[in-house]
């Protein structure tokens, strides 16, 4: 069965309605937040803003405790409710974002601390130009995943899907870069090597965002993709899986 808008307010019983809904409501609010620990982490870096990097470092507790109380609600509707078809896809697709939305939190984390090593050394800004890149296409992934899983959009989660290739091919470029330079000013091998980092976990979000968006196909459509190489995707297909 294909999942639209209005499939999770067909049940006769009311509060299994709200309890699905409001899985998604959390899972929306678990995602906002992870967005904005990218959109600070990044922001605390370029401006050099050591108050900025400690809050996000510090809110990634809050983001676990998030996911642990949406993994809660999981297992108490599927023992209560014991869903099927779509319903059982939906509630398995938000446990398993939690998990990737977790980990985008982490990765904001580690770009924190790394913001924080390179505001204490007097801040490089060789790979800033990388990282402000990269990191804008990488949030606009998360943001459309998680636009995707709102609306129950499979187009808008294949374009997210095809997109990870393409921060793939930026982050080996600007990797390459910054190791040229650093072979070239020994001196800048600290600096550069958290630059790196930052760029690692940046990429990583972008692998999370990607699945993510998967998470949406398999929810809508019930069609796994994860293993399937982009490039063999095809629209039509997808829009007319059911």
């Amino acid at each position: 069965m294909e999942i639209t808008s209005d499939t999770h307010s067909q049940h006769i019983s009311k509060q299994f309605n709200h309890e699905l809904e409001e899985l998604k409501t959390h899972l929306m609010a678990m995602g906002g937040l992870v967005e904005k620990q990218v959109q600070d982490a990044i922001e605390a870096l370029l401006e050099g803003d050591s108050r900025l990097a400690e809050r996000v470092r510090d809110n990634d507790k809050v983001v676990n405790d998030m996911q642990i109380k949406i993994d809660e609600e999981c297992t108490r509707v599927l023992a209560r409710r014991q869903p099927a078809a779509s319903d059982l896809r939906l509630v398995l697709a938000v446990i398993r974002a939690t998990s990737d939305l977790e980990r985008i939190g982490d990765e904001a984390s580690k770009i924190a601390r790394n913001a924080l090593s390179l505001v204490e050394a007097g801040r490089s800004p060789r790979g800033f130009v990388e990282v402000r890149h990269i990191s804008e296409h990488v949030r606009k992934m998360v943001r459309d995943a998680l636009t995707a899983f709102a609306r129950f959009d499979t187009q808008l989660a294949l374009s997210v899907v095809r997109e990870d290739e393409s921060v793939d091919s930026e982050y080996t470029t600007a990797m390459r870069s910054l190791m040229t330079f650093m072979m070239e000013d020994p001196r800048s091998i600290s600096s550069i090597l958290s630059v790196m980092w930052i760029l690692r976990a940046l990429e990583r979000i972008g692998d999370h965002a990607d699945n993510l968006a998967e998470y949406v196909i398999y929810l809508v459509k019930g069609l796994d993709i994860r293993h399937t190489d982009p490039d063999q995707l095809d629209d039509e297909a997808i829009q007319g899986k059911s």
